[in-house]
């Protein structure tokens, strides 16, 4: 007899069914897995045995084989003890076989039969409800799975006995209730950054149109800070964006109790990520941070000390949104639409063009810096601007800045224009205006007669490029947008240019 059931495996944050097909037959004793198995499916064999002996079962005295098709796709985690266990249950009668039929399973079996959270859950409930079944999932994993439909049958056991007694019906198991995780406190707020005016617009024009931002100071500036509270201004999650962001977190195991939050997410690797630290990879190809990082913040600070390579490793996924890891056996992509935000000294020390500071290197010591970055990453951040060092005076004034709550109501407007301006164009996936493709840019953000000749004096003085010209009437959207205008009037472009102009000095630095 053969017994099947049903689980998955994960290519990027798609679900692909795997058929678990388990048959006891005559022969020497022992249980065998095949299928592209990796060591931990391997080990597999040994926490089954030793939780069905917990459970109160016993292996049969015959030869147990474990096909994990289709064969020529490899299985990787430790997601299969379950659907392993099950299988083999069903095989001996232990469960009914039909009653596994309209379930996709996973879970990582302990010892003592308990049943241990597994990475994964949500993108396999979605890819189940897509399919018409149900999921069983560890009791950890039910908040999360609950998220992927109303109407699915979930089962979230808590050890293989409970399941085995709820096929029984001497236990019931309860659905689980969708899990959303409550905030852990209060977003650092833009009120506490005194001064800085010019970076307080930048960073909200920014917010306002998803744009990419640079910003480069002496230490102590502020650099950060900014970079921080820009997360207090941004709109929460709309509920498809949720879901995306929840399925990567899902994948790489960073969902803590099964529950969701609607905080975009904000990530601040440290300059000495690798490159599959940075954009996925490794062995078993996980999500990096920029992944991570969808519809959220990724902030690179110190941006001159990341390795060249892994800087430039981002170019793709900020123009594509998304990753792309391709390896000699197989290709996953994992989306990467994220705000690139990073900050940056002027030279290796810090205080170039500081009144008062020489620098012993001179102005080679600022070029060479700058020039790790390279020209292509910085065509592609669309603000550009200098954080000068706080004085005294701002720091002793007693008034309070804007707080982040009042900059945020404009961000939102400005966001619901733009979103339903991309409606009503038929083009309601794009959202804001930095992901506008430069046929639809040009439409939407025609400038008046005067403003296209300060853009065309302006491309041709400062050496624009194609995707320069482009992004420069992005922000200028942006910031018609944020004064509530339809028209991009000559005051949005020349604002929108000057956020370019320091880019480019920095372009030929490179």
């Amino acid at each position: 007899m053969v017994a099947r059931v049903c689980t998955v495996a994960f290519q990027g944050i798609e679900a692909v069914p795997v058929d678990v097909q388990v048959m006891v037959a005559p022969g020497k004793m022992g249980m065998q897995i095949v299928g592209l198995p990796d060591k931990a499916v391997a080990e597999s064999r040994e926490r089954v045995q030793a939780a069905l002996h917990a459970s109160g079962l016993s292996m049969p005295p015959r030869k147990v084989t474990v096909n994990l098709a289709p064969a020529d796709l490899p299985k990787e985690g430790s997601h299969y003890d379950l659907p392993i266990a099950l299988g083999l249950m069903a095989a001996l009668g232990a469960v009914p076989a039909d009653a596994l039929a309209g379930f996709v399973v996973l879970g990582e079996l302990s010892l003592d039969g308990t049943i241990a959270p597994v990475a994964g859950a949500l993108p396999a409930a979605i890819g189940a409800n897509a399919v018409g079944k149900g999921i069983i999932c560890p009791k950890a994993c039910g908040p999360e799975a609950a998220w992927a439909g109303e109407e699915m049958e979930i089962l979230a056991p808590f050890s293989l006995i409970a399941i085995a007694n709820h096929f029984r019906g001497t236990q019931v198991l309860a659905r689980p209730q969708a899990g959303v995780r409550q905030p852990a406190g209060s977003l650092p707020d833009l009120a506490d950054i005194k001064g800085q005016e010019s970076a307080k617009r930048a960073l909200e024009v920014a917010a306002a149109g998803g744009h990419n931002l640079l910003m480069c100071g002496p230490p102590g500036s502020g650099k950060s800070m900014l970079a921080q509270r820009l997360p207090s201004i941004l709109p929460a999650l709309a509920p498809r964006e949720l879901l995306e962001v929840s399925m990567i977190a899902s994948v790489a195991g960073e969902l803590a109790d099964g529950k969701l939050s609607d905080r975009r997410p904000f990530r601040a690797p440290h300059h000495s990520a690798s490159m599959a630290a940075l954009v996925g990879g490794g062995l078993r190809v996980r999500p990096g941070e920029a992944s991570l990082a969808h519809h959220g913040v990724l902030f690179l600070d110190e941006l001159p000390e990341f390795t060249p390579a892994v800087l430039d490793s981002l170019r793709q996924p900020v123009e594509t949104g998304e990753c792309v890891i391709a390896r000699a056996n197989h290709r996953v992509s994992y989306p990467a639409r994220f705000q690139l935000v990073a900050a940056m000294n002027p030279c290796r020390c810090g205080k170039a063009g500081e009144p008062g500071h020489q620098c012993a290197r001179g102005p080679r010591c600022q070029t060479d810096y700058q020039a790790r970055i390279s020209g292509p990453l910085l065509d592609r951040i669309d603000l550009r601007i200098e954080v000068p060092a706080v004085t005294a005076s701002d720091l002793i004034a007693p008034s309070r800045a804007e707080a982040s709550a009042d900059v945020a109501k404009r961000v939102a407007q400005a966001r619901e224009i733009q979103a339903a301006r991309f409606a009503a164009l038929g083009q309601a996936g794009i959202g804001i205006n930095a992901r506008c493709t430069p046929a639809l840019v040009e439409t939407i953000a025609a400038p008046d007669e005067a403003g296209m000749a300060l853009l065309r004096d302006a491309s041709e003085k400062l050496g624009f490029t194609a995707r320069a010209f482009h992004r420069v009437l992005k922000v200028a959207r942006t910031l018609a947008d944020l004064d509530g205008q339809e028209t991009v009037a000559r005051i949005h472009l020349a604002e929108a240019i000057s956020y370019r102009m320091a880019s480019e000095k920095m372009v030929l630095a490179a």
